[in-house]
């Protein structure tokens, strides 16, 4: 089925009324092939109908041809909000795929869910590629500690300073949450600070209870690993703060440019070519980490486009960062030429006009998905 017509939607009904295991098996192929194949693609008229459709039989299908359509239709920027919601709501194995990896959900629609459904539903939400302050806000307070565990370990979540603080004082009592705050990078030094000594204050009395050992030693022992901790968390914000004076002072001399950035990433300094791309693309950081990681080069050949760095440039900066994020090893050819392929399809236009999306803080990788339908 390769486009939307009289013929195809009384198929579909005829399907969605047959109770074979074979017709369930064809339903669920005619309507994801519907959505994500490349011949049949919809059009806007097409994709409203298409998901009122859908949205009118899902209500009547087994659960199993349910969870069947919500795994293959997850990452689809075609489904609509309404049937996205509705796929959301339901048993945790049919909302797992839509709460884990969808873009179409607002965070309104995410934040009823976490106070309204299972705490599964609420662990699903957690481990997305990116979850907003609110939405943070609400598995904070209507989620286990599980839910909460997981949060702090998905480093594209973004805290709030209140939920921050509220956490680092929670983990005076719950000690699994100690580590993830610790370990995060947006973790401001006066609360790491404060975590620090009480870690070690109930680590000494733990040690004092279980062990017959000096105390004047324990103590400089634990003041000296809490210094050293602390030293660390510091140096990690100097280092921030040092690369974005360096990137300023760069741009204002006309030399934050291309090359400037390459050479950044031959010294290996990471965190500096980092802040130079955000500078220049007028991004967050954290968005430039994310398009770092990102193993097939697309959101990278995106903001090389919309500010004008060329193919040649573009190659040799996909080039050092998979060097450097393989520890040297680089990435297959074949990526590379499918990312150049992507280089060279994406329009100027489109790219700069993702890079507004990212900019204003609307979702990552629908801004992605995007561009490249619009290609």
């Amino acid at each position: 089925m390769s486009s939307l017509n009289s013929d195809s939607l009384v198929n579909l009904v005829n399907l969605a009324q047959d109770k074979s295991d074979a017709a369930r098996k064809m339903l669920v192929e005619n309507i994801s092939d519907l959505f994500l194949s490349a011949e049949g693609r919809l059009n806007e008229h097409e994709r409203v109908l298409m998901n009122d459709i859908l949205g009118k039989l899902i209500k009547n299908v087994e659960k199993n041809v349910r969870q069947a359509l919500s795994e293959r239709l997850a990452a689809s920027n075609s489904l609509s909000e309404d049937l996205a919601d509705f796929l959301a709501r339901d048993d945790i194995d049919i909302a797992r795929p839509i709460l884990e990896k969808s873009n179409v959900l607002r965070d309104e629609s995410l934040m009823e869910i976490i106070r309204n459904r299972t705490d599964e539903h609420r662990l699903a939400i957690a481990i997305r590629e990116h979850i907003s302050t609110d939405v943070s806000a609400e598995l904070v307070e209507f989620g286990s500690e599980d839910v909460i565990e997981a949060l702090l370990k998905n480093e594209d979540a973004e805290l709030s300073q209140t939920t921050m603080e509220y956490l680092v004082n929670e983990s005076r009592r719950v000690d699994r949450f100690q580590e993830p705050l610790l370990g995060r990078h947006d973790l401001p030094t006066a609360l790491a600070h404060r975590m620090y000594w009480w870690v070690s204050a109930a680590f000494r009395r733990k040690i004092l209870m279980e062990f017959d050992i000096d105390e004047a030693m324990l103590d400089d022992a634990l003041e000296l690993s809490s210094n050293v901790a602390l030293a660390k968390k510091s140096t990690e914000d100097n280092a921030e703060a040092s690369a974005r004076k360096l990137v300023i002072r760069m741009a204002l001399r006309g030399q934050l440019t291309a090359e400037f950035l390459l050479q950044s990433l031959r010294q290996q300094k990471i965190l500096v070519a980092v802040t130079g791309l955000a500078e220049l693309a007028g991004l967050d950081n954290k968005i430039i980490w994310r398009a770092f990681r990102e193993k097939s080069g697309e959101s990278l050949a995106v903001i090389c486009k919309a500010i004008d760095i060329d193919r040649s440039d573009f190659t040799s900066l996909f080039l050092l960062i998979s060097q450097a994020s393989s520890g040297g090893g680089g990435r297959a050819t074949h990526i590379l030429k499918q990312t150049l392929a992507l280089y060279d399809e994406i329009k100027t236009q489109n790219a700069i006009s993702a890079i507004r999306h990212w900019q204003r803080d609307i979702g990552f990788q629908e801004a992605v998905s995007d561009i490249m339908k619009a290609g």
